[in-house]
């Protein structure tokens, strides 16, 4: 919905210039005619700082548009202000944009600070339960890069337990755990992750390639 966007993109000058019209309406003709005004004013600029401008950046990722989304993070001046489940997924942004970068340190820290976020009831903690696993996942990922193994089994393991968001998602975390089982010469662990990771059929072209190449030594391996 583009005049949605509109709306969240200039929210906060939309309310700025509602509460200098309540401002001089107030003036004109006292306080209850500008009731309605002061109270728009009111939700667009609470709006803005508390929800903020996240879902337009959910477009740009879509597109693969990093420097897009990095903009409109860089518009939320005051994330502490954010309530708890859109600043969870401020810094989950800011770690994924970290991470596209390279700058795993960062990417490190804010996916941290995300999943101290996260928790929750109801339909809303189950989509923060989604993105908690995706956030261990992806600190997983990081520690094997880093090359510790032990805490990036350990974060992928837990991945798997809160729930991935998607299929794609599964199949990376399985592939993950059985190259770390290989590792651990722990064969016939890494052939049953491996198995699982292929039974999901992901799209995605890196994880499906990687399957491809991973197949053939899978079967020369013991166990």
């Amino acid at each position: 919905m583009k005049w949605l966007n509109m709306f969240v993109k200039y929210r906060l000058w939309i309310g700025v210039v509602l509460l200098l019209l309540a401002i001089f309406t107030n003036v004109q003709a006292g306080f209850w005619p500008s009731f309605v005004l002061y109270l728009l004013a009111l939700i667009c600029i609470l709006g803005h700082f508390i929800i903020g401008p996240m879902r337009l950046i959910q477009g740009y990722m879509e597109e693969g548009d990093m420097e897009g989304a990095k903009k409109v993070l860089d518009s939320i001046w005051f994330p502490a202000l954010l309530i708890k489940p859109i600043r969870s997924v401020y810094y989950t942004v800011k770690g994924n944009l970290d991470m596209a970068n390279q700058n795993y340190e960062s990417a490190e820290v804010n996916l941290k600070k995300s999943q101290s976020l996260m928790g929750g009831g109801g339909i809303m903690g189950d989509q923060m339960k989604q993105a908690e696993g995706a956030n261990k996942l992806q600190l997983g990922m990081l520690a094997l890069q880093k090359n510790e193994f032990k805490q990036g089994e350990s974060y992928i393991r837990a991945a798997i337990r809160a729930g991935l968001p998607d299929k794609e998602n599964e199949a990376a975390a399985y592939l993950q755990l059985c190259s770390i089982m290989f590792r651990k010469r722990e064969f016939r662990a890494g052939k049953e992750f491996f198995r699982k990771a292929k039974a999901l059929k992901p799209t995605t072209p890196q994880i499906a390639d990687q399957i491809k190449q991973m197949e053939k030594s899978v079967n020369q391996m013991p166990g």
